[in-house]
């Protein structure tokens, strides 16, 4: 690992809003304001999220999944010639089941200085409001579409613990299908368009949430929350005989 020195710029990981613009933070705001540019998955959608805060005349360097190396080189140039650059994602904080991980792993890698500043998440804010227990859970972000699928879900069965993916509304029946099938006497809790219009936060069996999903169009990312069957209720009568 090299060492920068202090002349070097900063990479600041800005978390932005899930749905509700009047989730963005003060700092956020800020940072945004005084880099010198800005590292971001979309161009259109960032460029929305700025010129609603007034923030014009900014250098946009895209990232995503199919220019990882290319946008690590140009963000890497700007920090050598001392411009801090902030870095978000379309909705949420940078780098939680995202292309971003990559880039601030790299600049890790190479000694620049990766400052977060905290706002809105996904995870966090389904957890938030979650019904089932959620004292330790097991993160698994989005799982493969197809190849090690199978595999993945009897592993996080096999840990007898509360599971949190993410999913899409494309795969959501899909996934409560594999629920269903690979954890026995399962609760889910699924938070859907978190702080945007349609929001909606509901909790079931997977059968039930498969009968709720399977009517209409399904729009929006989950967020799933999986809960084994049996330990809830042996933590509730733990909790009742302490009592």
């Amino acid at each position: 690992m090299s060492t920068r020195t202090q002349h070097q710029g900063t990479l600041y990981v800005v978390a932005t809003p899930l749905g509700n613009l009047d989730d963005m933070t003060f700092r956020a705001v800020t940072t945004l304001r005084e880099a010198g540019a800005i590292a971001c998955e979309d161009t259109r959608r960032t460029s929305i999220l700025l010129k609603h805060f007034g923030i014009q005349g900014k250098k946009l360097v895209s990232y995503h999944s199919f220019n990882e190396s290319r946008a690590v080189q140009q963000v890497t140039a700007l920090l050598e010639e001392g411009t801090d650059v902030a870095m978000v994602t379309d909705a949420g904080t940078p780098g939680i089941s995202d292309p971003g991980y990559s880039m601030a792993n790299a600049l890790h890698a190479e000694g620049f200085a990766v400052l977060p500043v905290p706002g809105a998440s996904a995870l966090t804010a389904a957890l938030s409001v979650c019904p089932l227990p959620i004292s330790s859970f097991f993160f698994a972000g989005f799982l493969p579409h197809k190849k090690g699928r199978k595999s993945r879900m009897e592993f996080l069965a096999s840990l007898g613990s509360t599971v949190v993916l993410y999913e899409s509304p494309h795969r959501i029946l899909k996934l409560l299908e594999e629920v269903r099938e690979n954890f026995k006497d399962a609760e889910v809790f699924i938070a859907r368009e978190i702080s945007k219009i349609h929001e909606e936060y509901v909790s079931g069996t997977p059968e039930s949430l498969i009968e709720r999903f399977s009517s209409g169009q399904i729009r929006g990312e989950f967020v799933v929350v999986v809960h084994p069957g049996g330990k809830r209720s042996k933590q509730q009568q733990e909790h009742a005989d302490h009592h």
